[in-house]
């Protein structure tokens, strides 16, 4: 019997295709690009036309269900094992963990983890999707997770990660205690700082650092989009870039690994998803237990501790997904280790599903480069539905991986179970957070309120179109207050009056 053997990232490789590009690659040509600059960290580049295994992570700007076999004809590969991933954030880590297992179990020897997306219009009067963020997903995808909200939630608003994971903020700044200029401006430093390292990042599609005044005060190249986020503390998607990894069994690597270079280990990898799947169904805003459950496997199967990381890439769609993580693994704020080694989706780039790959590209160098010696990524899909976590060192773990991807998937749910659901509530309710969404003219479209009924069930209501409700709700913390809802039977939606 064959002993299991353990995992090195033995080439990584990273593409920005600028706006200005005279003749810009398509999503699988982005793709081929990636993998081929991976392949040149590699003392022999001609490896890629021997891998037996090629992951790809799903592309939202592009419809590509041929991918994988597009991949491999491009590279001269015959892999016997190919994988399109499904639709989320997390999926640039969990395939890594998927592939890592197999490479534990000598199933695989050479595997190339890629993804790639092209969001960027180049062509004149050329209109924005109706969902861009899921532009290249087919109408008939099987998938449950082509949907990040509820028919519910959908009704009063809430579809699209801008309009949601304000909701996580606002509950944050209820917990700090801070008045509100305190708590942006304490955002706003750690965005800030992120800003700072996409501009010293070569493949960072913004390299223009910001201040924290700039990131939340609105402006006219700063709109707020739903408080209490502006533009500068959203995700930026319309980006083209493209991030490829190939992992390897110790030995391969050894055998391809350029002298001078030491292996930089995958050592341990999480995957879980929330019982609570969609935003209405959360008991608490504040918290993500798969989150954490992610970290704790992660940093378990790799043998290492937290006091261990030298660093960290936090999945930074938002600043309250930063936030909670740095509250699930235990971060104080004086810890002086980096939360982001690109700069975030906000300034880095967020390519789609694709970003996670980008941040282990990046540790991946780092630590070969001696920068670091040991260090954890983690990934989210959709409203902290799906997490995933890796740990990535210098250091040669002590144990094996082999099977830790497949149990995560066979038991992957973790957390209470969902909060019950009130479709038509009526008469007393308490609002436990909220947010206002707005026109593109920075004037308020709507607000949404999260809250329970005197029964104990989750309610989602909109305020009613009142500019003084929107001063109210974005000048002061209204998390607490009484309402009173009454719902419409033929919209199917529930107002609150404050």
């Amino acid at each position: 019997m064959r002993m299991d053997t353990h995992v090195v990232v033995a080439g990584w490789g990273q593409v920005t295709q600028p706006k200005e590009a005279d003749n810009p690659r398509d999503v699988p040509g982005l793709m081929v690009q990636a993998a081929r600059q991976a392949g040149r960290t590699l003392a022999d580049p001609s490896i890629l036309s021997k891998l037996d295994g090629i992951l790809v992570v799903r592309p939202l700007s592009a419809h590509c269900p041929d991918a994988p076999a597009r991949l491999a004809a491009a590279l001269g590969a015959t892999p016997g094992f190919t994988h399109l991933s499904d639709i989320g954030g997390n999926s640039p880590q969990t395939l890594i963990n998927l592939a890592g297992s197999l490479i534990a179990k000598n199933q695989l020897e050479r595997v190339l983890v890629v993804g790639a997306e092209a969001y960027v219009r180049r062509t004149p009067g050329t209109s924005r999707p109706d969902s861009a963020l899921l532009k290249g997903v087919p109408l008939d995808y099987a998938g449950d997770d082509a949907r990040g909200a509820l028919p519910l939630e959908t009704r009063h608003g809430i579809q699209h990660p801008m309009q949601g994971f304000p909701l996580f903020e606002t509950a944050l700044w209820h917990a700090s205690g801070l008045t509100l200029p305190d708590y942006l401006h304490r955002t706003g430093r750690m965005w800030s700082q992120f800003s700072r390292v996409a501009a010293g990042h070569p493949f960072a599609w913004s390299k223009i650092p910001r201040t924290a005044e700039e990131i939340v005060t609105p402006a006219p190249d700063n709109r707020p989009v739903a408080f209490p986020y502006t533009k500068f503390m959203n995700a930026f998607i319309t980006v083209d870039q493209a991030a490829a990894v190939i992992l390897m069994s110790e030995k391969a690597s050894r055998e391809t690994r350029k002298k001078d270079q030491p292996p930089v280990y995958f050592a341990g990898g999480g995957y879980a998803t929330d019982r609570q799947r969609f935003m209405v169904q959360k008991s608490d805003f504040t918290v993500s237990v798969p989150m954490k459950t992610v970290m704790d496997k992660a940093l378990d199967r790799s043998g290492f501790t937290l006091d261990d990381m030298d660093c960290f890439d936090l999945y930074s769609c938002f600043p309250c997904a930063v936030s909670i993580a740095r509250k699930m693994a235990g971060l104080t704020d004086h810890d002086s280790r980096p939360l982001t080694l690109t700069g975030g989706l906000g300034f880095f780039g967020g390519p789609g599903n694709n970003y996670n790959l980008h941040a282990v590209a990046t540790l991946a160098e780092q630590i070969a480069d001696g920068r670091y010696r040991t260090g954890m990524v983690t990934a989210l899909g959709w409203f902290m539905h799906k997490h995933a976590a890796g740990i990535y060192s210098s250091r040669r773990p002590e144990k094996s991986l082999a099977g830790t991807a497949e149990a995560d998937h066979a038991d992957p749910l973790t957390g209470p179970g969902p909060v019950p659901v009130d479709k038509t509530p009526s008469g007393k309710g308490v609002i436990d957070t909220y947010t206002v969404v707005y026109h593109p003219d920075h004037t308020p479209a709507y607000g949404v309120i999260y809250g329970r009924t005197d029964q104990g069930n989750r309610f989602v209501a909109n305020t009613v179109n009142d500019p003084d409700v929107f001063t109210a709700l974005t000048g002061r913390d209204m998390i607490g207050t009484a309402v009173r809802l009454s719902h419409d039977p033929v919209k199917k939606t529930t107002a609150a009056v404050i």
